[in-house]
């Protein structure tokens, strides 16, 4: 089946009829879906989308970031639309400064950036009540189901959000192609269903809509009515293990048909069956969620490493997957609730799953909170110029699994490997990679794909190998290097440390090749890069320099001698810090010069022992952070005008705390300020 939604089409046909007004804008292309991809007028397209949440960033950042997430190769941005940060209270919708949604639509089309509403009404986000606001707890109906209280609630919540979109949907020549309705929904699909019939009947008309394909629905959503995305995840902090490698994450790290994770929101979906619901596997495989980090909780605080990105990556799209959907690509910071603070914890009425920072959403993210790179944010970068470049030859592409499909936690017996075809070309996906597991180098290795055999001599593939290698492609017969781009002509490869770079073309068995940069081919109109040369191939950021203002830091309070009381949760897991522990809290006063607020787009970096601690402005949090290891940042930009001094507040590390603490953790007993320093964004 394709589902085909021809905007030109229509637009003409209004012309014609007088319904378009003389300021209409007809979009460049049609969108079409089949079971296979993505459709642009006429290509096939492997999308790249990245998780931004517009009210999580102040609005006069939005298109410095739209900016640099463009050129982290994303060709999609979806964002949540948290009901609770527009209408906290009852009847006040509040679309101003960085809840302004149509601003930052507006934004997106300026960059020429499509754009998926999630629309909730239930988003989850790791806000509090899951973006549900407080009020309607009060209405003395059941959430998330067709009752004509919730759905009137509802209804009232879509109209505003429309008059945010009017005008800028796809078919008026606006960057909106889709919405998600509700998420991680386990009960009727006729709920989904009734959602969107809501949107259609308000006036959303877009190519296609969609859901998350987790978990399982009780009952089925009509095939074609919206497209199920899928996710996985390296480590998820709502586990209740305090152990290192809880969890079934390794099973995101083999090649496997399964399109569904079991190991997504385990808190709040409990233990999940390996099935999906039938006619579902009739869809494009797309991903919304497949992590591009991982935010800590207070019980529990994973570290992520840019290869658990980078590898989930590749064995989603060795699996067969077409859409590369990442949670989250860009962190961010709650705004300011006018009730309550917006983040999830244990003790709201409702998505009471973990306690979260108040104000910190960073995410680990490729983008972090304030905008900062993360490396991932390159090591993926060559991986989605590959799409932008290959997306039409991939995507119609089948998936072979050559390897177990089940392989277990650990398991270093055989490489893990996919390969993708059609008609006689093919791209090999190797992935010797698991987080948090040993894997050793695999030896005498060959492959056969699409009738060729290759390399010449056996290969060693290194530990952490991640490669993807092409097979008749481009008239390259077979190379071991990863095909990165191709521009006016130019084919770009990248060499795989560790694997001698054999390319086969033009009948010619290119051996040992060496890398020579982008000024000079290795053969005819073929380059070979470095893994660092071929992360910021076509990159154009700007850098900033270090300028040499530094912070003073000074201790003005002990901690309290007595131990803070950890107590448990209604979830029987460790509850974070109230205010009224950190009045107990360890406090040093942090000055900065007025040149590093007011003139420069700087960091203050922390670095701190401690459990937690929070940084304070004219008395008001402005940041905190649950200690992992990594630095407490913070963007000085966004300081109030004038303010120079600010408060740190850190609680100490104790013994025997319910807490897991990555092995990058300093967990010495006690608090202290390691280092204070301004840092280049």
């Amino acid at each position: 089946m394709k589902k085909t939604i021809n905007i030109m089409l229509l637009l003409m046909v209004a012309t014609i009829m007088g319904l378009t007004t003389a300021s209409a804008q007809v979009p460049k292309k049609s969108i079409e879906w089949d079971r296979h991809s993505l459709i642009f007028d006429g290509k096939r397209v492997s999308a790249v989308m990245g998780e931004v949440h517009y009210s999580r960033i102040p609005a006069e950042e939005w298109a410095d970031e739209v900016r640099k997430i463009k050129e982290g190769g994303v060709t999609i941005i979806a964002t949540y639309v948290f009901w609770n940060h527009i209408e906290e209270q009852e009847g006040i919708f509040d679309w101003s400064g960085q809840r302004n949604l149509r601003r930052f639509i507006e934004v997106c089309k300026e960059q020429d950036m499509p754009v998926i509403l999630r629309l909730g009404p239930f988003c989850h986000g790791e806000v509090r009540n899951g973006g549900i606001p407080d009020w309607m707890f009060t209405k003395g109906c059941k959430m998330r189901e067709e009752n004509k209280i919730f759905m009137h609630y509802v209804e009232q919540l879509y109209r505003q959000i429309f008059t945010q979109a009017q005008g800028l949907q796809w078919k008026d020549g606006g960057p909106i192609i889709a919405a998600q309705f509700d998420n991680e929904y386990r009960g009727r699909g006729s709920y989904l269903v009734a959602l969107k019939r809501i949107a259609q009947k308000i006036g959303f008309d877009l190519p296609f809509y969609t859901r998350t394909g987790w978990p399982a629905l009780r009952t089925p959503v009509p095939f074609g009515e919206m497209i199920p995305l899928y996710g996985d995840y390296a480590d998820g902090f709502w586990e209740r293990s305090l152990q290192e490698t809880a969890g079934n994450y390794y099973k995101a790290f083999n090649f496997k048909a399964f399109r569904s994770s079991t190991a997504i929101a385990t808190e709040q979906l409990g233990k999940q069956e390996e099935k999906v619901n039938k006619g579902d596997e009739d869809y494009p495989y797309f991903t919304c969620e497949l992590g591009g980090g991982m935010m800590g909780a207070y019980h529990r605080r994973p570290w992520i490493y840019p290869e658990d990105a980078y590898s989930l990556a590749i064995v989603k799209l060795g699996s067969g997957s077409n859409l590369l959907g990442y949670y989250m690509y860009h962190g961010g910071t709650n705004p300011e609730g006018k009730v309550t603070t917006l983040n999830e914890n244990q003790r709201t009425p409702a998505t009471n799953y973990n306690d979260m920072p108040v104000k910190n959403y960073d995410f680990q993210a490729p983008l972090g909170e304030f905008g900062q790179t993360y490396p991932h944010y390159f090591t993926l970068r060559k991986l989605h110029l590959f799409l932008q470049d290959y997306g039409d030859v991939i995507a119609p592409m089948e998936a072979s699994f050559p390897s177990p499909q089940d392989i277990k936690k650990g398991d270093d017996s055989q490489l893990r490997w996919a390969y993708r075809s059609k008609d006689g070309s093919g791209f090999v996906f190797i992935n010797n990679y698991e987080r948090l597991q040993n894997l050793t180098a695999k030896k005498n290795v060959k492959f056969e794909v699409c009738g060729v055999k290759f390399p010449r001599k056996p290969i060693t593939v290194p530990a952490g190998a991640m490669c993807i290698f092409p097979v008749n492609i481009d008239g390259i017969k077979y190379a071991t290097a990863q095909l990165i781009a191709k521009r006016d002509g130019k084919i770009y490869m990248e060499q795989i440390a560790g694997i001698p770079t054999e390319i086969c073309v033009d009948g010619k068995t290119l051996r040992n090749v060496k890398v020579r940069g982008t000024e000079k081919p290795v053969y005819k109109n073929i380059y070979l890069l470095s893994s660092e040369e071929a992360s910021r191939l076509f990159y154009v950021g700007t850098a900033h320099e270090d300028i040499g203002l530094g912070a003073t830091c000074e201790k003005v309070k002990e901690a309290a001698v007595k131990e803070r009381n950890i107590t448990m949760g209604v979830q029987k897991v460790a509850e974070a810090p109230t205010d009224a522990d950190f009045e107990n809290a360890a406090v040093y006063k942090i000055k900065v010069p007025a040149e590093a607020v007011t003139k420069f787009r700087r960091l203050l970096d922390i670095v701190y022992q401690g459990d937690c601690a929070r940084l304070y402005a004219n008395g008001k949090l402005i940041a905190d952070n649950f200690n992992n290891g990594r630095h407490f940042l913070y963007g000085l930009w966004r300081l109030p005008k004038g303010c120079t001094e600010l408060e740190l507040r850190i609680l100490p590390m104790q013994k025997d705390m319910p807490v897991y603490f990555p092995r990058e953790a300093d967990t010495t007993l006690g608090e202290k300020v390691v280092r204070v320093s301004i840092e280049p964004l």
